[in-house]
């Protein structure tokens, strides 16, 4: 299940978004943190799998038409089991009105995810 990102969830959200290449250092991570609690149209939120475990992160902008997903992130050892198909389900239900587009990074994993979705 996808909860938005709050405070308290800041160091499993920086934990998470640290498996994503670009953003190992700390400073780093902080920077991304903030760009998303600067404005209200970008928002993170962080997936709980059924055992109660956070092991997922998405981050995405959202505006009147479109849901730009800018990082996905899985912990190593959930990773294989569908968990970003999960998260892009959720946020599509979440925002049933909205295109989902993805940055360059996520574009090919979402695509996928849209062939697959489109079979259901």
């Amino acid at each position: 299940m996808l909860y938005k990102y709050k405070n308290d969830y800041k160091k499993i959200a920086m934990g998470l978004l640290s498996f994503i290449p670009n953003l190992k250092e700390v400073s780093r991570l902080l920077t991304e943190i903030e760009w998303y609690e600067a404005q209200d149209d970008r928002c993170l939120f962080l997936w709980k799998n059924d055992d109660g475990d956070f092991c997922g992160i998405i981050g995405a902008e959202i505006d009147d038409a479109i849901v730009m997903v800018r990082h996905v992130a899985v912990s190593p050892q959930y990773r294989k089991e569908g968990v970003s198909f999960e998260m892009f389900t959720s946020l599509a239900q979440r925002y049933p009105d909205h295109k989902m587009m993805g940055s360059f990074e996520v574009a090919p994993l979402l695509t996928k995810w849209e062939k697959n979705h489109g079979q259901e």
